[in-house]
């Protein structure tokens, strides 16, 4: 495969700054992304990424053209490392892939950075005790927005020297030193993979819930793992509460997809909590 070539480092103390360009927050800012096949989501990505100087794109040894699309971006380079978990794999990125700006901001490879949000982070100046930003997220499904969703805000943006990863469940969680405030703009999560990916990714997601639920104490879950752990009314709870409280029963198919592919979601991983459960008194009632 040929070389992916490399942005410019950082001029010492100046971070590449153009001569005569009007200096923003965004110069501070090293975007990371990790990917593995994401061609039907990266362009997307990275077009709306378009003012920020400097993007490093992880990739776990994508097959489908992700890389080639991340050449196309001048403001973008890649790296590659085979994945193991999440929370690693953004620490790796964090620590080892030659990003110098003080601040990140990470992203899945299917996160649409609205203007409105370029534009407010560019007018930053954080106090010394800020280390990170809560950014709150509009679920698409297609491009086209939802009236609500499960999809929690989460730190995004994030002093690079105060922030590592932490595994739980599934997926990771940053663990900032430093105030969090929150910004205004909001990231369109725009996930257009094959149903077939969604699937296959949900399974090994499902596992990995289970493992965590199980292996956790009781008092250190909230009160929605709770509610999962009891291994029965997460699946019916989640169909309800996204097609009337979320209000996806006014958003037509894409609102009608969404709930149903939340209720499957936690539908396995109850199926995942009551199997193991299963297996493990038939393992006691045969010693």
């Amino acid at each position: 495969m040929t070389p992916f070539p490399k942005t410019a480092q950082p001029a010492s103390g100046g971070y590449g700054l153009n001569p005569g360009r009007v200096a923003s927050f965004l110069d501070h800012i090293g975007v990371l992304i990790l990917t593995y096949n994401e061609v039907p989501n990266i362009g997307r990505t990275l077009d709306a990424l378009a003012r920020f100087p400097e993007v490093v794109v992880l990739d776990s040894g994508s097959t489908d053209g992700t890389l080639d699309i991340v050449t196309r971006h001048a403001n973008a380079r890649a790296a590659i490392r085979p994945f193991d978990s999440h929370a690693v794999q953004w620490n790796h990125g964090l620590t080892s892939c030659g990003l110098a700006r003080p601040w990140v901001l990470a992203l899945d490879a299917d996160y649409i950075v609205s203007p409105a949000l370029v534009d407010e982070i560019a007018s930053l100046r954080p106090a010394e005790g800020v280390g990170g930003y809560r950014v709150a997220f509009r679920y698409c499904v297609d491009g086209r927005p939802l009236s609500g969703s499960l999809y929690q805000p989460h730190v995004a943006l994030y002093r690079r020297d105060r922030a590592s990863y932490v595994q739980g469940g599934h997926t990771q969680r940053v663990v900032i030193d430093g105030r969090i405030e929150d910004l205004t703009g909001r990231i369109d999560h725009d996930d257009r993979k094959p149903l077939s990916r969604w699937l296959a990714s949900q399974q090994r997601y499902a596992k990995l819930e289970a493992d965590y639920l199980l292996a956790a104490r009781r008092a250190d879950l909230g009160r929605a793992d709770r509610i999962r752990l009891l291994g029965w009314p997460a699946p019916p709870l989640v169909f309800l509460h996204t097609l009337i409280v979320k209000r996806c029963i006014l958003d037509g198919w894409p609102g009608w997809l969404y709930v149903l592919q939340r209720t499957l979601a936690e539908a396995m991983i109850a199926i995942e909590i009551v199997d193991r459960r299963l297996r493990s008194r038939r393992k006691c009632q045969s010693e």
